[in-house]
């Protein structure tokens, strides 16, 4: 299981994005986390029981749902506009996927504005982060990808990599959208970052 390493203190709720869609390359290879139920234990007992085979043992449905439950309260508590999880068929989850709205200072509204806040800014992070300018369907947006620890506060946990896309439609002047594909499997990086610019560009708001 990984750890929420997403500071959720600049979510915002002022932009009626209505509803975010992306298309998910390999939609078998998915969950889509049901953000809006009310019983989410037993949401994922049900969703563990579809996603593993039918002789796997007890203690993997409770383990998988257990897992699948922490990353729908991590969603939520992000107030995730839609949340996806990578798990082939009969397998652990591979990644994670939340787009979410953030909001952003008037002076950083712009991606290279953004960008150097980004770079000037100290955070739990290993190596160089690849900060770049890029040009999605919904606007211009600043990618980053870097590798993080789960709990830097404690010295422990595990590492994670991720991508990050900060989306800035013109239209929602003060905020952003968040595309964030999150990862533990060091050695999968260059697949599944080229998988997060996939589904970055995908993403439509109706």
């Amino acid at each position: 299981m990984a750890t929420d390493t997403t500071d959720t203190t600049d979510t915002a709720g002022t932009a009626d994005w209505r509803e975010c869609r992306v298309e998910l390359p390999a939609p078998h290879n998915w969950l889509v986390l049901d953000l809006a139920t009310e019983d989410p234990e037993s949401w994922a007992r049900s969703l563990a029981a579809e996603h593993l085979a039918e002789d796997s043992r007890p203690e993997l449905y409770d383990a998988f749902a257990t897992d699948v439950l922490w990353y729908w309260g991590a969603a939520r508590r992000q107030r995730a506009l839609c949340a996806s999880l990578l798990a082939p068929p009969d397998s652990a989850v591979v990644a994670s996927y939340t787009v979410r709205e953030v909001r952003i200072p008037p002076e950083v509204s712009t991606p290279a504005a953004l960008r150097a806040e980004v770079a000037r800014a100290e955070g739990p992070f290993f190596g160089t982060q690849l900060l770049e300018e890029v040009e999605l369907p919904l606007g211009p947006a600043l990618r980053v990808q870097r590798m993080e620890p789960t709990a830097p506060a404690s010295g422990s946990g595990e590492i994670v990599e991720g991508v990050a896309h900060y989306v800035l439609p013109g239209r929602f002047p003060g905020t952003a959208l968040e595309c964030r594909l999150l990862w533990s499997s060091l050695g999968l990086g260059e697949a599944l970052a080229k998988m997060a610019d996939e589904l970055a560009e995908s993403l439509r708001l109706t």
